[in-house]
């Protein structure tokens, strides 16, 4: 996320309240934007189709296609999106710009090839009952989502922050319009006004990379090179999507916790529900953390390697390593505590909440439970990300392998326990990793000058 603190500095050069907020409100919206406006976009087609769209079931059957398109093709891609995004900043790092968009070129084509021929014999064979449009829809979204993924993390990676939620802002409001004008059409007029409006997405996307990127050549395959990747950072991007997502396919398969939507695909109404309300939690958190991570905690990170590189005193090289150490600490601090006082509102509030949304009191336990996973999640995130700035990428990869045998083992348990247990195994699961995270990452700060020096 380097760049970010730019601008953020920028807002808080004035030292006011209202620039204090505005800063807040800006790492907000570049943090969670895309995601939240994913799941608006999916919820105001849900609502304006709903009474149209007869039988009303086909809305459900567009949605759970939806989410298990984005969910098979986050965990496809997350092999390749945090590799990418660290052979884009090595590449600016050495002054070669000129080979970036050549390896993207290709990486694209990989990732289309391989999500297209991929899919392609699921979708032809396992949707017997439904129209000869919809598996050429489903594999045409899959293939879609692909790239966009690809794209944003390459558009992340060029420090292009304002422009990706522009995009997604554009592109989600067309795929709203887009479904809503098709929805006449039925479940194959809703997949397509989708399909349409991420086309467009990647589409834009596409165009502001060549535009910042111009050159003259097609296709480089330095990325495909083993020793130009990280495949460290392979296993990182694939076991944390699949460990997000594991618990969710779980409930989605075992059958007295879950229902056939449409083919093989089923959903689990107890759980989906409180899952996609818990997440609109998290933007407050994913704030703080910005905040501090990308203004005093890279202001201290840049003196201590500095000092290092420049023959600096122990003196200085101390006091940044405290530094850095004290605003992790804050950081971390800051993230509980606004995450705690969203749960609190949410315990005070989630009752009324959940009958103006027409929504049974029955789902407010589990719904408390996964706004505390979420809320944990973000601090996971945090511990990576620092992580990912001492480059103790093997200890990445560690975590997110415990990430995902703990959710998949406690979700089992938590299923096999009964209803008033349901959510407790991811949550578990999460806040194991998270203090397992953090007092590993106390031990490496308290050898961050030993292991620095020692690199060199």
């Amino acid at each position: 996320m380097a760049g970010i603190g730019f601008e953020l500095r920028k807002l808080l050069a004035r030292d006011n309240l209202l620039a204090l907020l505005r800063a807040y409100a800006y790492a907000g919206v570049i943090s969670s934007g895309p995601w939240i406006l994913s799941i608006l976009g999916m919820l105001l087609i849900g609502i304006f189709s709903f009474n149209v769209v007869q039988p009303a079931a086909r809305v459900t059957q567009f949605q759970v296609t939806i989410t298990n398109l984005i969910a098979g093709s986050l965990i496809l891609t997350g092999t390749v999106q945090l590799a990418f995004t660290r052979f884009v900043a090595d590449r600016l790092f050495e002054h070669k710009p000129q080979i970036i968009v050549g390896n993207y070129h290709a990486l694209l084509l990989a990732v289309v090839v391989v999500a297209g021929f991929g899919v392609l014999p699921f979708a032809l064979l396992a949707f017997p009952d439904e129209s000869r449009l919809y598996p050429v829809l489903f594999v045409a979204g899959f293939v879609i989502l692909s790239a966009i993924w690809i794209a944003t993390v390459f558009l992340a990676g060029i420090k292009q922050y304002k422009a990706i939620v522009f995009l997604y802002l554009i592109g989600y409001g067309l795929t709203v319009a887009g479904a809503i004008a098709l929805r006449r059409f039925g479940l194959e007029g809703l997949l397509a006004g989708f399909v349409i409006g991420q086309l467009c997405l990647f589409c834009g996307m596409h165009a502001l990379i060549v535009k910042n990127y111009p050159t003259p050549v097609g296709m480089s395959f330095e990325f495909f090179d083993r020793s130009q990747v990280h495949l460290s950072l392979a296993g990182v991007g694939f076991l944390y999507n699949f460990g997000t997502w594991i618990d969710k396919f779980m409930f989605w398969h075992w059958l007295p916790t879950s229902q056939e939507v449409i083919g093989p695909l089923r959903a689990s109404v107890i759980y989906d529900l409180p899952v996609f309300m818990a997440y609109l939690s998290i933007i407050p958190g994913m704030a703080i953390f910005l905040v501090r991570i990308e203004t005093d905690f890279v202001d201290h990170y840049d003196g201590f390697y500095g000092a290092v590189r420049g023959g600096g005193s122990l003196q200085t090289i101390e006091r940044h390593r405290n530094g850095m150490v004290q605003t992790v600490r804050d950081g971390l601090f800051g993230i509980v505590k606004i995450q705690a006082i969203t749960v609190l509102l949410l315990f005070v509030s989630g009752e009324r909440l959940l009958r103006w949304l027409g929504i049974s009191d029955l789902y407010l336990p589990l719904l408390y439970v996964q706004t505390i996973a979420a809320s944990l999640q973000v601090l996971f995130l945090s511990i990576l990300t620092v992580y990912f700035y001492l480059d103790k990428r093997t200890v990445v990869l560690a975590l997110c392998g415990l990430f995902v045998v703990l959710n998949a083992g406690l979700t089992a348990v938590s299923i096999a326990l009964g209803p008033a247990f349901y959510g407790y195994g991811f949550a578990l699961a999460l806040l194991v990793t998270v203090v397992t995270g953090f007092k590993a990452l106390e031990r490496s700060f308290g050898r961050l000058e030993y292991s620095t020096f020692m690199l060199q």
